[in-house]
């Protein structure tokens, strides 16, 4: 993983040998993702939170510069271990025209880098509390329970007793922070690449195979579109589209920070869920860990990761766990975007209305990014355009080569969503 673009890459404490790290790099944003510049992010142990172990500042674009962290050894997490995997902190985010964010319990693992981001209110007052965010332990460290057996095709769905009539990606799911029936739990409106991202994070380990994890996170999509497409909960009288239980979804931790190899995979993977011959909606595909719980018939977390350090690739993991007969598909409408991925890159040369729209949202971008260039609305992509381009991949942790990818352009279009309020 590259040095981030926009600053140093910063060592605590100034070690050598074979000590491990991780890398992480805290976002300040405000609720419609607009950057909070010239906030203090104060970074400590959960084991004495008293001791700043260093003390950053965000810049225009709301980004600290990245710090290396200690981590345990990376093998910790290729295989089972009485071991905690990862090391963990606090942060502490202040600016004074918003209220305080303090994120605690935040997972580092031995060389991956992971984005925290602080979603920062406007303060109305000056001595308001702020938000806290504890960060519970992950699914394969922690103790949960266990995925209570569903069928993988809601029979309803298949007789045309259910609203949706196509797989859509949404634009937000709604997750309840508990089980169905706890009616004190909160909801959170959650964007959907965001969550996914989330539940990946939280569910298995960012160091494993790189199929591996593109296996689970489809697995994690098609389950997550399964929800979306029967309306499963609210056809129970509930106002709410998943919730962040084990024993009856997947895990979601609120507040937590994301794995950058896990995000670039959803980014790229996002539109798809996994499907049999025949059968409209997308299968409920369930897991477990494989190591405290034993699940025949669905995927084994840890199987999938013995898979991949084979060599097989996603599907052939998918495949071995859940048959012969899935595959993957790609549903057609994603909701929340002004128009849909053209189905090219755009790179120098290409001169078209797509060109055009993507320079328009950049300079729209521009107006609270101001590091991203304005650029000249032409419809000719040029230069000055890719430059735009690399500098908004380098803000938002795309590989930054100034091409509009399949990842490059919904990230550019759910930020201009976010930053211009035009969300529906």
């Amino acid at each position: 993983m590259s040095k981030n673009k926009l600053g140093n890459v910063r060592i605590y404490p100034a070690e050598v040998g074979t000590q491990s790290f991780g890398r992480l790099q805290v976002h300040c944003v405000t609720p419609n993702l607009a950057p909070v510049e010239g906030a203090t992010v104060r970074i400590s142990s959960p084991a004495n939170p008293s001791v700043v172990i260093e003390e950053l500042t965000t810049d225009v674009s709301g980004l600290t510069p990245e710090i290396e962290l200690p981590a345990p050894p990376v093998d910790y997490s290729l295989e089972p271990s009485d071991v905690q995997p990862y090391s963990e902190y606090n942060i502490q985010a202040i600016q004074p025209d918003y209220t305080p964010v303090t994120i605690s319990n935040i997972q580092i693992f031995a060389d991956i880098f992971s984005t925290q981001d602080a979603t920062m209110d406007k303060a109305v007052t000056a001595d308001e509390p702020g938000t806290l965010y504890v960060i519970p332990p992950h699914t394969l460290w922690g103790d949960y329970p266990p995925k209570i057996a569903e069928p993988e095709i809601n029979p309803a769905a298949e007789t045309g007793e259910i609203v949706l009539r196509q797989v859509v990606i949404p634009e937000f799911v709604v997750v309840h922070d508990g089980p169905p029936t706890d009616s004190s739990a909160p909801n959170y409106y959650v964007r959907f690449r965001d969550y996914i991202k989330n539940v990946a994070s939280s569910e298995i380990y960012a160091t494993w195979p790189e199929s591996t994890i593109q296996a689970n996170i489809l697995a994690i999509l098609s389950f997550t579109l399964n929800r979306v497409f029967t309306e499963w909960y609210r056809n129970q009288g509930f106002n709410f589209t998943v919730t962040s239980s084990t024993a009856f979804d997947h895990k979601w931790m609120a507040g937590r920070n994301i794995y950058d190899n896990i995000s670039l995979a959803v980014d790229s993977l996002f539109v798809n869920y996994l499907s049999r011959p025949g059968v409209k909606q997308p299968i409920l595909t369930q897991y477990c860990d494989g190591n405290r719980v034993q699940c025949p018939n669905w995927m084994s977390q840890w199987g999938s990761k013995n898979l991949g350090d084979q060599g097989y690739d996603a599907i052939s993991i998918l495949r071995h766990f859940y048959g012969n007969s899935i595959f993957i598909n790609t549903a057609p409408q994603v909701s929340g975007v002004p128009a849909s991925w053209p189905g090219h890159n755009l790179d120098i040369g290409a001169s078209n209305g797509n060109v055009r729209m993507i320079q328009e949202q950049l300079n729209a971008i521009s107006n609270v990014y101001t590091l991203i260039p304005k650029v000249a609305v032409t419809g000719q992509y040029n230069e000055q355009t890719k430059e735009a381009v690399r500098v908004f991949q380098s803000i938002f942790n795309l590989p930054p080569n100034g091409i509009v990818d399949f990842p490059t352009w919904y990230r550019i279009s759910g930020i201009y969503v976010a930053v211009t309020r035009m969300a529906e």
